[in-house]
């Protein structure tokens, strides 16, 4: 079974629009998905499970220990008895947000859950509001922040169009030759009035 965890550089960055449609988009492709929440989230999960048409679990670096969350991936993914082709973790708040009180400096976030699981990370980057040199410099900084995490490639969210697309991409390129743009998704204006809550981004 392959992972993969999904995460975010900020809050309402679209990274939740994201993972439910590849979520969904896989699962008519006629894999099977297992999907994850980092963290004690109710919602999300129900929008996973509307995608998979599999219950959703969270995964909890603050609440379980490195052994229980491994070992509840491994058994969810085993338990219906259906071959579970992907799972697909949903991260908290943002890649590296943790509980500042614990002496590791890691503990409940996102990052640490991939790590956990060996699993590479799909950074989802809000391009609306900061420029293509400004998303290059997020992207870094977020590549090079813990050399022991795997950030596999990165998608543009609320890209204005093609020109804006190409220039972030250039920038990306140049700072981070090694992480692949995997894909970019235009803002949506009609989506954005809906109001700012990420379920609602504009993707």
């Amino acid at each position: 079974m392959k992972v993969l965890l999904v995460a975010g550089t900020r809050s309402g960055d679209g990274k939740t629009t994201f993972a439910v449609g590849l979520m969904g988009a896989l699962r008519q492709r006629g894999l099977v998905v297992q999907a994850f929440k980092v963290g004690p989230d109710q919602l999300d999960p129900l929008l996973h499970e509307a995608a998979t048409g599999r219950p959703s679990y969270n995964l909890d670096g603050w609440l379980r220990s490195r052994e229980n969350n491994t070992r509840r991936v491994a058994q969810i993914a085993t338990s219906t008895g259906d071959d579970v082709d992907i799972a697909i973790i949903e991260g908290g708040e943002t890649l590296f947000d943790a509980d500042d009180s614990c002496l590791s400096g890691e503990t409940g976030s996102a990052a640490e859950i991939a790590k956990w699981l060996g699993a590479p990370v799909l950074l989802i980057v809000d391009c609306s509001t900061q420029s293509a040199r400004g998303a290059a410099a997020t992207v870094r900084g977020h590549v090079t922040f813990d050399e022991h995490l795997t950030i596999a490639g990165v998608i543009l969210n609320k890209t204005e169009d093609e020109a804006h697309e190409l220039k972030v991409r250039e920038a990306i390129a140049a700072a981070t030759p090694n992480v692949p743009v995997l894909g970019a998704l235009r803002r949506d204006a009609a989506a954005a009035a809906l109001g700012p809550s990420e379920t609602n981004s504009a993707d």
